[in-house]
């Protein structure tokens, strides 16, 4: 990838993660994802975050450092906005090339660049507000950004051109190539980058949504021009508008959400199954948009993403040995994890020789939040009974969820 400059002295060096690997080590990206780096340059010179400790990471971001006529030997500091692996990977090994760089983080991130850099000595522990000044008018401005989201992030904010590198916030998920700027995008481009902005959120993200408004709201005094993450576009044009989503994400915690159901399901022998369309069918009837997925087929990040922004969720699932299906119990796990709250939700499902289901998602979900309808279950095979209450739910909870969203149709 080639080096871009972003404003005058200061310039973004990315590398892609490509499709077929897992971020996190859990999540699908079929899109890829970028990784972007940043360089400060004054009198003095600032890299922001390193790269993975990944040999062609590395020597991608090598090449584009020489492009600029930059090394380790003429950095002077290396700005730590945050302490996972893909920002921070290649830092011990950096450090090496030039010992005399100083480490500027937040006072949590000190014990982490020990522990996962062995480094302890030129580490400087930030104040929040607190300047550096490189010269020729770069100045730039520290505000600790905890849990968003690790409890060590910090983002950077360059007073002279109003850039906000804002690390984890505000990214996404998707290769970034020669666009790299919002203004940059065709309308297609934009609507993908907005569905994997949600996803990353959802994915990444979610489970800190308080922490997200807290540090939106620290923000706010800031004339930001422009938004660098570290993770998918640069906004340039128009920065108001990923702010906008990540505070409309953020607002999902508490709800309502949008005026949308996910049905999930999942079925052994086709008796489960035989209700899904029913409940779609009594949703449409009410005109609300359905995100359907089945497990464990589909992924889990795209059914976090959609779960996310729906005011409704369906379950779908059998009683596998007195309990949950065992891949709609991995999804209710995800859903805890990520604390995906203040749901309207309805379930129904089979049972062969005995129940249990129901009472194992009681209890897996007494700290979501939940408002559950009435449930559908039955033994063996479904009749025309549950058929015509399947789609009878579909269409109460539709009717629910409109109110609940206050959205008219």
């Amino acid at each position: 990838m080639k080096t871009v400059k972003i404003a005058d002295g200061i310039f973004r060096l990315g590398i892609n993660i490509e499709p077929g690997n897992l971020f996190e080590g859990i999540w699908s990206i079929p899109d890829g994802t970028s990784i972007n780096s940043y360089i400060v340059r004054g009198d003095k010179t600032a890299v922001l975050d390193l790269t993975q400790d990944q040999e062609d990471f590395i020597g991608s971001m090598t090449a584009q450092m020489d492009d600029l006529k930059v090394s380790p030997e003429n950095i002077d500091y290396i700005i730590v906005n945050h302490m996972e692996p893909d920002h921070s990977g290649w830092l011990r090994e950096f450090r090496k090339k030039n010992p005399s760089m100083e480490i500027f983080c937040t006072k949590k991130a000190v014990a982490l660049v020990e522990h996962f850099c062995g480094i302890t000595d030129k580490v400087h522990p930030i104040e929040n507000g607190e300047t550096l000044d490189l010269g020729q008018g770069k100045v730039l401005q520290f505000f600790e950004t905890p849990n968003i989201h690790w409890p060590e992030t910090m983002m950077t904010y360059e007073q002279s051109e109003k850039i906000l590198f804002a690390c984890d916030a505000f990214g996404s998920y998707g290769k970034v190539e020669d666009a790299v700027f919002d203004d940059q995008l065709s309308d297609d481009e934009h609507d993908f980058f907005e569905k994997e902005a949600l996803r990353y959120y959802a994915n990444i993200v979610a489970s800190f949504s308080v922490f997200v408004e807290r540090g939106l709201k620290k923000l706010e005094g800031l004339d930001i021009r422009m938004i660098a993450p570290s993770h998918g576009i640069i906004w340039r044009e128009n920065p108001s508008v990923i702010v906008e989503r990540y505070s409309r994400y953020a607002s999902y915690l508490k709800g309502p959400a949008c005026p949308e159901i996910t049905v999930i399901w999942g079925s052994m022998y086709g008796n489960t199954q035989q209700l899904v369309t029913e409940v779609i069918k009594g949703i449409r009837s009410e005109k609300i948009p359905v995100h359907q997925y089945r497990v464990p087929e589909d992924d889990i990040g795209f059914i976090l993403a959609d779960a996310w922004k729906s005011a409704g969720i369906v379950l779908g699932m059998p009683t596998y040995e007195y309990q949950m299906f065992p891949p709609m119990a991995h999804v209710i796990d995800d859903f805890k994890r990520k604390k995906v709250q203040n749901k309207k939700v309805f379930r129904f499902g089979s049972f062969g020789w005995s129940g249990g289901a129901e009472k194992e998602l009681e209890t897996s979900t007494e700290k979501l939040k939940w408002e559950f309808l009435e449930s559908v279950e039955w033994q063996g095979a479904p009749g025309e009974k549950e058929k015509k209450k399947a789609f009878e739910r579909g269409q109460e909870l539709a009717r629910i969820v409109k109110e609940f969203a206050g959205k008219s149709y």
